[in-house]
């Protein structure tokens, strides 16, 4: 079965009676990003925030290896780069497409799509697994990706005894929201039955009523990652079509839901698909393919044999590694329909060279050079027709001679990428007469660094045998002591298109030296420089450097110099932008202790500006019922206050953050803070019971407060409540005794929460 579903439908949509469309399109009151509701702003969890907005969507069919990417209608016909990258691995699949009219803007690896490696330089069909990221950009702008869900339906459906209950397992990895879970098997014989349309569904919950069957979903036993859906048809018929299914069986994952019930970032596990290419003319999956060719292969006549060299391959990521190379030359010249072949195998992934001998030399020869791997070998091979050289190559220096005071690193570097270069730092010739290699001679493979006084004479031997004239560089290194690398001690403050910095001393580089002065830079958001640098004299340092951009983004390096000269240049130091003539300041970010009663806590803008501005002040939730939400008063004053309360489950001791929104006639000026309750630390020392007697003891890092002690969760019924006392001498801190001498059952495990914030649990309860 090789149709397609795109799903934006809520489990709760899928109620009794209600007969919902596959695709679903809703509009959330014009808000795509955050909803505000004033006086506190709903923000989307930043783990989720690259996962696209309906109605754009990416969703992924793993077993077959497809991709459907949905909306995007503000930009129909543009290019999409889609790829799909592993942990680990790097990119393994990537393809470009344009963007379509409707709702589906277009699809890859799937008849009337684009092929994966279209547009790209990476053919090869990917092998999506769990926990791929699949995402997609508009050249260098992202747009949104999707994580792989690790679920899948692991059994053909299972049909009961009595005929009309049909079972289905599967597996839903740790990653994946058990509450954004719905399996369904897809079948359009069930139009012809009770259900009257092509699908059935279950979702997490006890067995529900449908039109046509009940259903329900649930999960085995923590730990287990498993999953069975039931169904129970109102006919044999039905039943019957469920269990033959087959490839319609399927289990869905997605990672976000919206408001409007829209299923964002999907993952659509198909039971029973196979991967690979979803039509002709694909490439090959990443098992199948064979390995990447090499390049820059050149094949150099020298006397009866032929010198050949290349690049390395480098495998496709996903693909198996490569283990080494054939290469072979073919005779052109055919006798009796046969013609003359020689070759060599290199069992090394690493190799750049060999050299085949013996051979005839009056024959032209075809040369054909293919990588090997465990999945096959490059196909087509790569072909070199063996040329005569008699050009020698070009070599060259960096840097050239000279006097330096530290040391350098000197590159060598030939106008033929085949040539190899050889080098000498005893001044003596690399090549002797007739062309002979010094026995000091050695093979450049990397920069060389120069760290005393040196000559380099060097050279280039290309693969026909020419030899390049020998060059030769004096360095001379003076290691003339610099200061050291001065380090910002303090973040820039910012003020009004300025910016004041402050960074330790630097070491003058040694005691008969000082630090003559400090040399700052500034650079813009996007690395590059702004505007010359100032300077301090002497050891100062501190900096006001003045005639910024306002409300512009920058950072900032610093240098030390002394009498030999500059040192290195310092790491930037933390983007701060400057101030323009409006200023939002929602004060520095705050720790505040819980305490047994209600504590006040008051925020401060008194450093905004003040003249002909409106402030208001917003909390920042992660959404309508977040338990954290206080009640700001005088939210549009400079210095509301907010009363943090006692703790209590599911109440959590995250920070609290608060929006301060300066206005200005149009000018709108934002900063944000942030407030951290500090929680007592609770431990249980012992849990007990026995028939009429349960005690729970433990100690807390405060005095006062009470603890609560729930079963059945941290939000569940509560057992009973304890006073926090000091501790006896010589301990600190506070301890806790709860007891109960009446008929209880054991509650096998209890959580334990203060009202100065501490939670413990589970703790297993000790029975006898």
């Amino acid at each position: 079965m090789k149709e397609r579903i795109t799903v934006k439908t809520s489990p709760s949509a899928a109620g009794p009676g209600n007969r919902i469309s596959s695709v679903r399109r809703a509009t959330v009151f014009g808000v795509s990003a955050a909803v505000l509701i004033a006086p506190f702003i709903i923000a989307v969890p930043a783990a989720l925030a690259a996962v696209p907005t309906f109605p754009d969507n990416i969703i992924v069919f793993p077993d077959r290896d497809f991709i459907t990417i949905e909306g995007y209608q503000d930009r129909i016909g543009q290019i999409a780069t889609v790829e799909v990258t592993r942990p680990g691995v790097g990119v393994i699949g990537s393809a470009e497409s344009v963007v379509s009219a409707g709702d589906i803007a277009f699809e890859i690896n799937h008849p009337g799509g684009a092929c994966w490696g279209a547009g790209t330089t990476l053919k090869v069909t990917p092998d999506i697994r769990p926990g791929d990221l699949v995402s997609m950009k508009f050249g260098a702008t992202a747009a949104g990706d999707t994580t792989t869900q690790d679920v899948y339906v692991n059994a053909t459906p299972v049909l009961a005894a009595d005929g009309v209950t049909v079972t289905i397992t599967g597996f839903i990895g740790d990653g994946a929201n058990e509450n954004q879970i719905e399996q369904r098997i897809v079948e359009p014989a069930f139009r012809n039955t009770a259900v009257a349309r092509r699908e059935v569904r279950a979702v997490p919950g006890p067995l529900t009523a449908n039109v046509g069957y009940s259903s329900s979903l649930e999960y085995g036993i923590a730990g287990s990652n498993t999953f069975t859906a039931t169904y129970v048809f109102d006919s044999q018929d039905a039943a019957n079509i469920a269990a033959a299914a087959g490839t319609g069986v399927r289990v869905m994952s997605w990672q976000l839901e919206d408001a409007a019930a829209n299923r964002q970032g999907l993952t659509i596990a198909e039971f029973g698909e196979l991967g690979g290419p979803g039509m002709g003319g694909c490439p090959n999956g990443p098992l199948q393919s064979g390995p990447a060719g090499a390049t820059d292969v050149i094949a150099a006549t020298v006397a009866d044999s032929l010198k050949i060299t290349w690049t390395p391959a480098k495998a496709i990521p996903g693909t198996p590694a490569i283990t080494g190379y054939r290469v072979h030359a073919v005779a052109q010249t055919v006798v009796n329909g046969e013609r003359a072949e020689f070759g060599k195998r290199i069992d090394s992934a690493a190799a750049k060279t060999t050299t085949i001998s013996g051979l005839n030399p009056a024959e032209t020869y075809d040369v054909f050079l293919v990588s090997v791997s465990s999945a096959g070998e490059t196909f087509p091979a790569v072909h070199a027709i063996p040329v005569t050289d008699i050009v020698a190559p070009l070599t060259t220096a960096s840097p050239q001679s000279g006097s330096f005071r530290t040391a350098q690193q000197l590159t060598l570097s030939s106008n033929e990428a085949a040539a190899e270069i050889y080098y000498t730092t005893d001044g003596s010739d690399v090549f002797l007469s007739g062309g002979t290699l010094s026995t000091v001679a050695v093979l450049y493979t990397q920069p060389l660094n120069i760290d005393a006084t040196t000559t380099v004479n060097f050279a280039a031997v290309d693969p026909s045998g020419n030899i390049s004239t020998q060059g030769q560089v004096m360095l001379t290194i003076t290691n003339e002591p610099l200061p050291s690398t001065p380090t910002f001690s303090s973040p820039a403050i910012a003020g009004t298109g300025s910016m004041t910095l402050n960074w330790a001393a630097a070491n003058p580089g040694a005691p008969e030296l000082t630090v003559t002065g400090y040399s700052v830079q500034a650079y813009t958001s996007d690395g590059l420089v702004s505007g010359p640098a100032r300077t301090t004299a002497g050891d100062v340092t501190t900096l006001v450097f003045d005639g910024l951009a306002p409300d512009t983004t920058y950072q900032f390096t610093v240098t030390a110099s002394n009498a030999n000269g500059a040192g290195a240049e310092s790491a930037k130091s933390d983007p701060v932008q400057a101030l323009g003539a409006l200023v939002a300041n929602a004060g520095a970010d705050q720790a505040i202790t819980r305490a047994v009663t209600a504590t006040t806590v008051v925020l401060d803008g008194s450093r905004s500006t003040s003249t002909e501005t409106t402030y208001l002040w917003e909390q920042v939730l992660t959404g309508l019922t977040d338990p954290d939400r206080v009640t700001l008063t005088g939210p549009t004053t400079v210095n509301p206050t907010f009363s943090l309360p006692l703790f209590a489950t599911p109440m959590t001791n995250n920070p609290l953050t608060f929006l301060l929104t300066v206005t200005s006639g149009s000018a709108v000026r934002t900063d944000e803070v942030r407030i951290t309750p500090i929680a007592s630390q609770i431990t249980v020392t012992g849990a007990r019971w026995k028939t009429r007697d349960f005690r729970v003891d433990g100690i807390s890092s405060s005095v006062g407060g009470t603890v609560t002690i729930h079963r059945d969760g941290p939000t569940g019924p509560v057992i009973g409540r304890a006073p926090i006392t000091a501790a006896a001498a010589p301990q600190t801190g506070g301890v806790f005794t709860y007891r109960l001498r009446t008929s209880i059952s054991n509650p096998g495990s209890v959580w334990i929460d203060s009202t100065l914030g501490g939670v413990v649990g589970p703790v297993a309860v000790t029975a006898g």
